[in-house]
């Protein structure tokens, strides 16, 4: 049934009233009883690996870990009884100071925010946090607290970096979860909906999250699109090709060719593993691998296999010499060449930096020049991934590992959605479990969650010798019993970052240019780390900047560079055709020594985590 508007006692006469509706109490109870059945499934989905023995002992050790570090920053502010009663009284001024904004508002008065969310902030968008006082008091108290949090882990005295950095993190985590967004009783839009439909979109997402830890087996795994409008070869990873060539960790991929001509020198594709090669070719009119087909290139890519108990002892080495190398002998025998145009991206990349090295020492001479797609060579400023690595942490992922093999994709998945908690996790647990709205289809989320594993002995080798001993532009990364030197890498290198990356800063990126011993074009793409690389020009979104070469200081390039409008790509084939610009017949796949296997994007791009 209908109800009339009803307005919230101490709405302020000039602010837009409170509106709600009066629920079908018959609905509600029927809604009710559905929540309570699917909380029972929920619940019963969660504890199904409990009671097998199957569900890893993560969440006790990450919770444990938080405690430890933010009670580190307590004890630091302890220590100094002074500077803890000023930040206690800071705390509390404010919280007075909005409270009589507040209570002005309340009697018709204006009054200016004393805190607003940080802009491009969606959290906080319903009128209603602005227009109603008790809503905005929420909000301000919230941010608030949260800023106040903030700059005690960032004020605390003789705190190790690392510990700063992972109490700030785990500050984020924590703030990020205690939004007043992200709960019914306290979202003003949250509020209207549910009183609206009767507690049925409570119903519908209690329903979704059910099975989405049933999909999870007994952990969350966070609805971000609508799976079921998406399947890989059939309207994403759709560039024609073949498979022709497979082993044990990989499939080479060769792409039918477009143009009448092609650069004879052919491109061959790194992606990383630890997830699917597809960002690179979703739908068409964003896929980088068509276009690089339809500016006349030759292109292979490598499809990783999704790997189980069965590649545990598949390491860094295993991976160069069955990836890289088996690779570059596929191409070779496909199309008579005897160099390339290597791409590597994000950790493909930096497989691909430790290949060079290696290279350089045998004289190896089948990769004439590298691009790098916002990869890492040094992580001295690896930003918010190296909260998750240091000796204790890496010893339990490798103890983990140590059961399986394999370290589970969605603890990947999971790490990198909490670089952007607000985006990635609450916005879904809001618009999905509490409104009851099923996302979108959305082809970059969906692959996303198309998480892969990762063998035992490559994970632990990454970070350890990566993430936690960065040892690789130290000299001292050693591979199949070479011990690498960067500098005698001399071929062009292309070294794109991007601004806003979480994940490959712009200024790790820029760091790490300059070990190579060859000439190096750094270019820097707007935006984050997948869509500042997806950018196809026809889009004419974002901008890149160029400067010179990537020496000095960081801050003092970026200023200096020129912005570009648009996309990188037209740059970076320009340089990469003025390399070698002879041109040849196109290739078609199985036209070569190697016949084909199947059809692009072949099976191990399909194996689900």
């Amino acid at each position: 049934m209908n109800g009339k508007d009803q307005k919230t006692p101490g709405d302020a006469a000039d602010d837009e009233p409170f509106k709600v509706q009066t629920p079908d109490f018959d609905a509600l109870a029927v809604n009710a009883a559905r929540m309570i059945e699917e909380g029972a499934r929920l619940q019963a989905a969660y504890l199904k690996p409990i009671e097998r023995g199957e569900a890893p002992a993560t969440v006790a050790d990450e919770a444990q870990e938080v405690v430890r570090t933010l009670g580190q920053v307590a004890q630091s502010w302890l220590s100094d009884p002074q500077k803890t009663i000023e930040a206690q009284t800071r705390f509390t001024t404010g919280f007075m100071e909005l409270w009589a904004r507040t209570l002005k508002r309340m009697n018709g008065e204006e009054a200016e925010p004393m805190v607003a969310p940080p802009p491009g902030d969606k959290r906080f968008a319903d009128p209603d946090w602005r227009e109603n006082p008790f809503f905005d008091f929420l909000k301000q108290a919230y941010l608030h607290a949260s800023s106040w949090a903030g700059d005690m882990v960032r004020e605390a005295d003789d705190i190790d970096p690392h510990v700063r950095h992972k109490a700030d993190f785990y500050v984020k985590q924590i703030v990020s979860a205690l939004s007043p967004s992200n709960y019914v009783f306290t979202n003003p839009e949250l509020i209207r909906d549910t009183l609206k439909e009767s507690g049925a979109n409570l119903a519908r997402g209690l329903h979704m999250m059910a099975e989405d830890m049933e999909a999870g087996h007994g952990q969350l795994k966070i609805r971000q699109s609508d799976d079921a409008k998406f399947e890989v070869g059939v309207n994403l990873a759709t560039t024609p090709g073949k498979v022709i060539f497979r082993n044990d960790v990989i499939e080479l991929l060769q792409y039918a060719p477009s143009t009448e001509t092609v650069l004879k020198r052919p491109i061959l594709i790194v992606p990383p593993w630890i997830n699917k090669f597809y960002i690179l070719d979703l739908a068409p009119e964003k896929s980088l691998i068509k276009w690089c087909v339809d500016q006349g290139l030759t292109v292979f890519c490598v499809s990783w296999v999704n790997p189980d108990e069965r590649h545990r002892d598949k390491d860094f080495a295993a991976y160069m010499k069955e990836g890289i190398f088996a690779a570059l002998d596929a191409v070779k025998a496909a199309t008579g060449e005897k160099q390339v145009a290597a791409i590597g991206y994000c950790v493909g990349g930096t497989l691909l930096a430790a290949t060079l090295a290696y290279m350089a020492t045998k004289n190896d001479k089948r990769i004439s020049s590298a691009t790098f797609l916002t990869t890492q060579v040094d992580f001295t400023y690896a930003g918010d991934l190296k909260v998750f690595v240091d000796e204790e942490q890496v010893r339990k992922i490798e103890d983990r590992m140590a059961l399986t093999g394999y370290l589970d994709g969605a603890k990947m998945a999971n790490s990198f959605n909490m670089l952007r908690p607000n985006e990635l996790i609450w916005s879904y647990i809001v618009g999905v479990y509490l409104k009851g709205k099923p996302p979108l289809p959305f082809d970059l989320l969906y692959w996303n969650s198309d998480s892969t594993r990762m063998p035992e002995a490559n994970h632990s080798f990454y970070l350890r010798n990566c993430y936690l001993n960065n040892t690789l532009t130290r000299g001292e990364m050693i591979l199949d019993g070479v011990t690498l030197d960067l500098s005698k890498v001399t071929v062009p290198i292309y070294n794109l970052a991007t601004r806003e990356d979480h994940i490959a800063p712009a200024r790790s990126v820029f760091l790490g240019s300059r070990f190579f011993g060859g000439p190096t074009t750094y270019v820097m793409a707007g935006s984050g780390h997948i869509a500042g690389v997806v950018n196809p020009p026809a889009k004419g979104k974002y901008q890149h900047w160029r400067g010179g070469p990537p020496t000095g200081d960081f801050d003092e390039w970026v200023a200096k560079a020129e912005e570009y409008p648009g996309s990188w790509w037209p740059h970076w084939f320009d340089w990469l055709r003025d390399q070698a610009p002879a041109r040849a017949k196109p290739r078609i796949p199985g036209s070569g020594k190697l016949k084909p296997l199947g059809d692009a994007p072949g099976e191990y791009v399909k194996i689900k985590a």
